[in-house]
């Protein structure tokens, strides 16, 4: 495994569990298209993903059903559903460790920066963050690319990090499976957050 001096991570199934305010702020979104839901896990693939094309995947919305239930969605989610959300057990001492031995962290999430901020602030961690792109990896213009390594548990962050010639690491942790992230086409799979620190950093 070589040395990498920056560390990209994704926010949702990567540094916390979003299920319940995300799920929870998905279903309040369908409910006003008068959908309704039974189980709230049938909702997890919308963790990840960017909304608008989680609607239309899943759901079959036009552009503008789409548009219209993300603004339901944020409606619920910016005072609510942000905080129903936790910090997965051993995360904050990763992150801590990892710039203690001098890897610069940055966050890459398709969620809007202002959320991503508000969530990493909530969590004590935002200090460990010398970035945060809530665009997704587009924004953060980075050149040094074989220094960089992405980690996330979604297709959409291996294949991000593949489009910006990026190496990535898929976490099995969070909601994607092995074979999701084998296809995507991932450097290399960690089954947990000792699998990272084994990967990433000095024992």
């Amino acid at each position: 495994m070589k040395e990498y001096k920056y560390i990209l991570l994704d926010l949702d199934g990567t540094i916390t569990d979003p299920m319940i305010g995300i799920t929870r702020c998905v279903e309040y979104a369908l409910n006003h298209f008068g959908i309704q839901v039974n189980d709230l896990r049938e909702l997890c693939p919308f963790i990840g993903p960017p909304l608008l094309d989680s609607f239309r995947d899943f759901y079959h919305f036009t552009d503008e059903q789409a548009k219209e239930a993300t603004e339901k969605y944020r409606e619920r989610f910016a005072d609510t559903g942000i905080y129903e959300n936790k910090l997965y057990d051993g995360m904050k001492d990763f992150l801590e460790e990892a710039i203690q031995q001098g890897h610069i962290l940055m966050l890459a999430t398709s969620k809007p920066t202002v959320f991503a901020k508000r969530i990493l602030d909530y969590f004590d961690i935002a200090r460990y963050f010398t970035f945060v792109a809530g665009s997704g990896l587009d924004s953060n213009n980075l050149t040094d690319h074989p220094s960089v390594v992405m980690i996330g548990d979604r297709k959409h962050d291996i294949i991000g990090a593949k489009e910006n010639r990026l190496d990535s690491i898929g976490v099995l942790y969070g909601y994607g499976d092995r074979e999701e992230l084998s296809q995507a086409g991932a450097n290399y799979i960690a089954e947990d957050i000792a699998g990272l620190r084994n990967l990433l950093l000095h024992q």
